[in-house]
């Protein structure tokens, strides 16, 4: 059994303020992702002003914030929402959803791309591959935090967490971190280092799509189900059955990409 490092959630402590490792997940996140994409943009030679990148990075950050909150308020726990409206609004409560913040990331792709009149397809594809970069810093935050931990296991990676109990619990923040950011990561990395397959608008796209909708619906038979909501149908969690229309969309899409190019 690993022992759970215990970090303190809050990483800067200044009495009145307090930045929390979260925040900072968020912000190493966007700042890499940024960096990322003007280095891909150079590599790749494509015409697109640094300027739109701001926008779309600036437009994603605010469609992930608000996506993510309503995903999550819609998604995982209405009930408790509409009869507590203020309570939408304390984001420092915790409460995000991947799936609400890629619908947000989805609508400020489009508006970025009818006001900078850059194909939508290829600045989804830019997104696409920098985007496990903020899943990984995400994931490694909800470890520090001791949430969103695993199911009870007998595994030698079992760890006590301290708000799941006496028993100990798969490290699944951590099989997310591997497998969504850092592995999801490489592979679309060595796609464009490898190939010119931007020129195939739209399969990186795809690609992110499936592959995480993929992930995701594995690692979730390793995640404790929330509580209010549990098992669904078929035994599938929330994380799942919202991540099965990711995997069909996405591998129906590489298809047709392929065959378009």
């Amino acid at each position: 059994m690993l022992e759970f490092p215990n970090i303190n959630p809050i990483a800067i402590d200044l009495g009145v303020i307090q930045i929390r490792w979260y925040a900072i997940s968020y912000i190493a996140g966007i700042l890499l992702s940024w960096a990322l994409i003007l280095k891909i943009i150079k590599f790749k030679s494509l015409k697109i002003n640094k300027n739109v990148i701001s926008e779309l990075i600036s437009n994603s950050m605010i469609g992930i914030i608000v996506g993510g909150r309503l995903g999550y308020v819609i998604f995982y726990n209405p009930e408790y929402f509409i009869n507590n409206l203020v309570e939408i609004f304390k984001l420092w409560n915790g409460g995000m959803s991947f799936h609400g913040g890629f619908i947000g990331v989805i609508i400020a792709v489009i508006y970025t791309s009818k006001v900078s009149k850059i194909p939508i397809m290829l600045l989804a594809d830019l997104i696409a591959v920098v985007s496990p970069v903020g899943i990984f810093f995400g994931r490694l935050a909800n470890f520090i935090n001791g949430e969103l931990y695993g199911r009870i296991t007998n595994h030698r990676f079992g760890m006590i967490f301290p708000n799941g109990g006496n028993l100990p619990r798969h490290p699944s923040q951590l099989y997310e971190a591997f497998f969504e950011g850092l592995f999801l990561f490489i592979v679309m990395l060595l796609f464009i280092q490898l190939t010119n397959i931007l020129n195939k608008r739209g399969f990186m796209t795809s690609l992110f799509i499936s592959c995480y909708g993929f992930f995701r619906f594995c690692i979730e038979f390793f995640r404790e189900p929330d509580i209010h909501i549990g098992l669904l149908y078929f035994n599938f969690s929330m994380g799942q059955l919202l991540s099965l229309p990711m995997i069909i969309i996405g591998l129906y899409f590489i298809i047709m990409t392929t065959k378009k190019n």
